[in-house]
């Protein structure tokens, strides 16, 4: 029965078209050989994520640009900013990568520095706890279903997921201290 269900769940996939990752190339790449005259350009470098929660989108900026974006799922529940542990929703506003592992069950994890102060003070207002251990990962590996089934839903208790390739990807060109805002 769950190979059947993994089964419908690729083929919505394939008629969806949910799947995509989309490179924005807005500076050309020139080869010449350096000049005591003119400045060798520096390489790019991402000054911030952008994540766009209603357009299950997550772009890599440089330079006020954005460079890539890669398709993302979400928590559970969605909609709305994260208010407590549990709630299976992603927060809202601005947080830095603050660290990075790697985890053997979602691959690459980058943390998101949840909660701010403000996040905090909601929280506490209402007596609950914030929660934490908002990470950016890749799929589940070696699971009982494919990466493609992962790719299509909103299926994390908060977190940011992508798949593993457009994970090892993001890993490789952002830099701790990297900040992130995810908007609604």
């Amino acid at each position: 029965m769950r190979w059947l269900l993994a089964l419908f769940c690729l083929s919505l996939a394939s008629v969806s078209q949910a799947a995509f990752t989309e490179t924005i190339v807005t500076k050309p790449f020139t080869k010449t050989a350096p000049s005591p005259l003119i400045p060798a350009p520096k390489p790019t470098t991402i000054d911030k994520i952008l994540v766009l929660k209603s357009e299950r989108r997550l772009q890599l900026i440089s330079d006020g640009a954005p460079l890539k974006t890669y398709r993302i799922s979400l928590g559970k529940q969605p909609k709305g900013a994260k208010v407590r542990e549990g709630d299976k929703r992603t927060p809202e506003g601005f947080y830095w990568i603050d660290w990075r592992k790697v985890s053997e069950r979602y691959n690459l994890a980058m943390h998101v520095s949840y909660p701010n102060i403000s996040d905090s003070a909601k929280a506490r207002s209402e007596g609950v706890s914030p929660g934490g251990m908002i990470m950016i990962h890749g799929t589940p590996q070696g699971g009982e279903y494919p990466e493609e089934v992962f790719h299509t839903l909103d299926w994390t208790e908060g977190c940011i997921a992508m798949t593993n390739r457009d994970m090892r990807e993001v890993w490789n060109l952002v830099p701790d201290g990297t900040m992130i805002e995810i908007r609604p």
